[in-house]
């Protein structure tokens, strides 16, 4: 049995704001009210005061209709502590990050509740360097907004900070992807259907695929404040593999709402996963040997069918906690150059310091021009072992250790897998579930086993 994630196997000493990819929750209900808001926005601010000069936020969000609330709550903040903001509106997460360091800006806030629906919210921020914040900066912010300890700090007259719309952050995150495509390769000739989920790319894929020479049939560009990852995108992309068969499309695109995530549909309207695209990158990478000590990183979730694709090329895969933040942390501390999640969040740290969904499309993209295979035939190096992936509502969360029943439920499943399977049950760091997931060769058996230890799992935390 395996236990993962910040809210998982240590649930009792979870922080009681920041989850594994920040702050979220439904929108106008704590935490994700505008008085909590415009707290972190002071604790931010206060943290990144290294100097007597001026000091400088990014703020961008996606299309969610509560983003008006949540961004002016946030920037009262930080203005209220003398900090500058720039407001970048509706952007991709990974186009923030950039927009962050490109600016030599002092953080970015991200206001964005990514492949969540409509009415949830969330708010992640970016130190100076691009990175996600690490848990321990996370754990300051927080203590500031619990002690109240920064209250009666108080700048006034042209102390106070002052805001300003970014009118180009789309056009500069546009440029900077563009760059990360070989300049000896071009999209002419392909046709290539998006699905920006009615989310913060609803502009930047389609924008970024033509200006490369391809013909592109846009899906989910037309946010309405509510219909973010409404049957659409990553999470939904049954109606981008239509898309691609209707049109004879080369290749489907599909990001989810803050666009840091990418799944793909190959031209035969097959759904491409992440732990695919990380195979097919990652073997061309090393084939290039391009790839930083021949070694990925991935997470405990990834498909076992991962290691068994790159050992021909002696790539190594290392298993990191779940969140594309512990895949980059592991990147960072070990010199990784690739890694991702079965989800679709892909870091090319050798490009950006965090999943970027469109990055990840163009080098899929490069694979096949370099190639000239489609992408059907380059994701055949990846067979995945039978998976299910089951979530269970939980009213409460508790250390796993200390509920027998569910422990005796997983103890039964591992007896009857053998060495031929495995186990994971963790809580999510963003949702109020668990996450059952059982990886063997008996994809029906596989199935009941995960049901038996979610009935487990509901019977102790509901």
């Amino acid at each position: 049995m395996a236990l993962n994630g910040k809210n998982g196997s240590q649930a009792g000493k979870a922080p009681k704001l920041f989850g594994t990819d920040g702050v979220r929750g439904v929108a106008n209900v704590h935490p994700m009210t505008a008085e909590v808001a415009m707290q972190l926005g002071r604790a931010l601010a206060y943290l990144i005061r290294n100097g007597n000069h001026r000091h400088r936020v990014v703020i961008g969000k996606d299309t969610r209709l509560s983003g008006y609330m949540i961004e002016q709550a946030l920037t009262a903040g930080i203005l209220s502590m003398g900090v500058d903001v720039a407001l970048l509106g509706p952007l991709p997460t990974p186009g923030i990050a950039n927009i962050t360091t490109s600016m030599r800006a002092d953080a970015g806030a991200v206001i964005s509740a990514s492949h969540n629906p409509y009415q949830d919210n969330g708010i992640k921020f970016f130190w100076r360097d691009g990175f996600k914040l690490p848990d321990d900066t996370e754990a300051k912010i927080e203590a500031l907004v619990a002690e109240n300890s920064i209250d009666h700090l108080r700048p006034t007259a042209t102390k106070i900070g002052v805001a300003a719309r970014l009118d180009d952050a789309r056009g500069r995150y546009i440029v900077f992807l563009k760059n990360t495509f070989p300049r000896e390769l071009t999209l002419e000739g392909l046709t290539l259907v998006a699905d920006c989920a009615n989310g913060a790319a609803y502009k930047v894929v389609p924008e970024v695929l033509s200006e490369l020479g391809a013909k592109v049939i846009s899906l989910g560009v037309s946010p309405d404040g509510k219909n973010i990852n409404h049957h659409c995108g990553a999470l939904h992309p049954e109606g981008l593999a239509k898309a691609v068969l209707k049109h004879g499309a080369h290749l489907g695109i599909a990001v989810d709402g803050d666009a840091d995530r990418l799944i793909l549909v190959d031209e035969k309207g097959n759904v491409v996963d992440g732990d695919a695209i990380m195979a097919v990158c990652a073997s061309e990478l090393a084939r290039r040997q391009a790839l930083k000590k021949n070694t990925i990183v991935a997470t405990v979730m990834s498909n076992v069918g991962l290691e068994r694709a790159l050992k021909p090329f002696g790539t190594q895969v290392v298993r990191a906690k779940v969140g594309d933040r512990y895949v980059v942390e592991e990147m960072r501390k070990n010199g990784y150059s690739f890694g991702g999640e079965q989800s679709g969040h892909l870091v090319f740290l050798d490009h950006a310091t965090t999943g970027d969904g469109t990055l990840a499309a163009l080098q899929v993209l490069a694979v096949m021009g370099r190639t000239g295979k489609p992408i059907s035939e380059l994701a055949e190096i990846f067979e995945a072992v039978p998976q299910t992936l089951l979530n269970v509502e939980v009213k409460r969360r508790e250390e796993l250790s200390a509920l027998p029943d569910v422990n005796k439920a997983i103890k039964a499943v591992e007896k009857k897998l053998g060495r031929d399977g495995r186990v994971l049950v963790r809580f999510s760091g963003t949702e109020a579930k668990a996450r059952v997931l059982v990886e063997g060769p008996d994809a029906k058996r596989n199935k009941t086993y995960a049901a038996d230890i979610g009935e487990a799992l509901k019977q102790a935390l509901n």
